[in-house]
């Protein structure tokens, strides 16, 4: 079932950062968000999480669907390993897959036991993104996921995203049209 956005709007202190923004996700094709910042590209993925409340226009189709997020920041349990930062999220983690799917992001043995805090802020991202999709959602929103990768990088965890995806709607927030483009991502200018 879709995700129907109608004419949504959100203004901070007077200053409209959305105004009457109308959008339908489908599990169909990614949809990515860009746009210069201030747009209020942040703003619609906090509405959509439930962390902000929009001042007028309506969001039909989120009833009964589990939602993932990319933040901007990474938010892992800085103390956890990688491998458990992923298992956290699951009812019954199969530890052997799970390292499976962190090599294929770039991981060694090493650094998929280590605390996340002493790897890189590139490992860290590709936790977080990977931590997103390996949980049970029904849609994963993900904002600026590859922002500080490599080129190589990125194609191959963009690679996996769409691999992992299935039959969910995936929404990114991005400022870099090759993202949107690897993703085969359809793109909404903000």
């Amino acid at each position: 079932m879709d995700i129907e956005i109608k004419n949504l709007s959100k203004s901070y202190d007077g200053t409209p950062v959305l105004e009457n923004m109308s959008l339908t996700l489908t599990n169909s094709k990614p949809v990515c968000l860009m746009g210069p910042s201030g747009r209020g590209k942040t703003t619609l993925f906090n509405i959509l999480l439930g962390l902000t409340a929009a001042d007028s226009g309506q969001i039909k189709g989120t009833e009964n669907k589990k939602f993932s997020a990319v933040f901007q920041e990474d938010r892992l349990c800085r103390q956890l390993s990688a491998l458990m930062n992923l298992a956290i999220v699951l009812d019954k983690p199969d530890k052997a897959e799970l390292s499976l799917l962190l090599g294929k992001m770039g991981l060694t043995d090493d650094e998929i036991r280590r605390p996340v805090s002493q790897l890189s802020g590139g490992q860290k991202r590709r936790v977080a993104i990977l931590r997103s999709l390996v949980s049970d959602s029904d849609v994963v929103l993900m904002d600026e996921p590859f922002k500080g990768l490599d080129e190589d990088t990125r194609r191959v965890v963009i690679a996996q995203v769409k691999e992992l995806l299935a039959e969910r709607i995936l929404l990114v927030i991005t400022h870099d049209e090759q993202d949107a483009e690897l993703l085969n991502a359809d793109i909404v200018e903000m």
